[in-house]
Order: C-alpha cells, then sequence, then structure tokens
C-alpha cells in the first residue's frame, strides 16, 4: 500500500537493506515480498513528508534508531501522543530502561544510537501491541533480558507474533 510505505523509505534513507520482490496486486492493493539483509544504519532526520507514511510504524523505527550510529531525530509527528497510548513518552520511557540516551520533543524525539546496557529492564508497554512488540524486536539486540508488562493485547493484532519470533532465532517466553 503505497500510504504505508514510509518505513521502507525511513530504513533505507538509515541505510537498511531492504530489496522488494514479486510486486503484484492481491485484492486491488500493491504487495510484494520483502527480503531484509543486516546492514549499519546510521541516525538520519526524518523527514517530514513521510510522517503520514509511518505513523503506525513509528514505535519499531524507534527501536531501529537506538540500534542506529549517530541520532536519529523526528519532529512532526505529534499525533504519536494520541494513539493507544503517547508513543513518543512511551517509547522513550522504554528506550531509557534500556539505557538508549534520548530527548522527548513536543512533537517528536531525539534518540541516541548505543547500546542496550541495562540489566533487568522492565518496559510498560501501556496495553499498545505496537510498543510490546517493537521492544520484542528489541530484545534480540540484547545481551540481557528484557521484560515486557502488558502484552495481552498482542494476541489480538497478532496472534501468531511469539511463534514467528521464536521461529526466526528470537528467544520470547510468555510468562
Amino acid at each position: 500500500n503505497p500510504t504505508r510505505t514510509g518505513i521502507l523509505d525511513i530504513l533505507d534513507m538509515m541505510g537498511a537493506n531492504i530489496r522488494l520482490t514479486d510486486e503484484r496486486v492481491v485484492a486491488g492493493e500493491l504487495v510484494a515480498d520483502i527480503r531484509v539483509c543486516s546492514a549499519e544504519l546510521h541516525g538520519i532526520d526524518i523527514p517530514q513528508e513521510l510522517v503520514p507514511l509511518a505513523i503506525d510504524e513509528f514505535p519499531v523505527i524507534f527501536i531501529a534508531a537506538s540500534c542506529a550510529t549517530g541520532d536519529t531525530l523526528l519532529a512532526g509527528a505529534k499525533e504519536l501522543r494520541v494513539k493507544e497510548s503517547d508513543r513518543i513518552q512511551v517509547m522513550a520511557d522504554g528506550l531509557t530502561a534500556l539505557g538508549i540516551k534520548n530527548e522527548v520533543l513536543e512533537d517528536g524525539i531525539r534518540i541516541q544510537g548505543g547500546e542496550f546496557s541495562k540489566q533487568n529492564s522492565v518496559i510498560k508497554s501501556h496495553q499498545d501491541h505496537r510498543i510490546s512488540m517493537s521492544f520484542a524486536i528489541a530484545s534480540s539486540r540484547s545481551e540481557y533480558d528484557i521484560r515486557i508488562e502488558g502484552v495481552d493485547n498482542v494476541q489480538t493484532s497478532f496472534p501468531n507474533f511469539v511463534e514467528l519470533a521464536n521461529k526466526i532465532g528470537m528467544n520470547i517466553e510468555e510468562i
């Protein structure tokens, strides 16, 4: 869907190695297979014209930014404060819990890429499924366990998330 491709554009700008293959139309919508390979990411200033095209994907973009070299700046995204949670503040709190430096802005966030350096991190997702899944992805880059509270809603939006994540080598345990 061309109105939802902002995440691909943003990650490409950060240096991600993402390729689309087998582009086709299914039920009137353009779809493709996505191949992602490991790459070193670097921080960027996210263009404001991409904000509406990635508004729901910013939690996982913030995780990518935390793994990048340098700073990533998002501005013009005040809408993130009125989603299922205040995604800017909740993500900032979670990143801080992992040891990632960040600065909350009125309409965005500045994230300084680094290492997840804190042990025994506890993330409060505020029952926001995108935040829960984003920090689950973050756990794949941490040498320490990350406990995420408030994950019940992931079952509703992505019922086999844990199964698929573990299938690709993550180690997620539901407790």
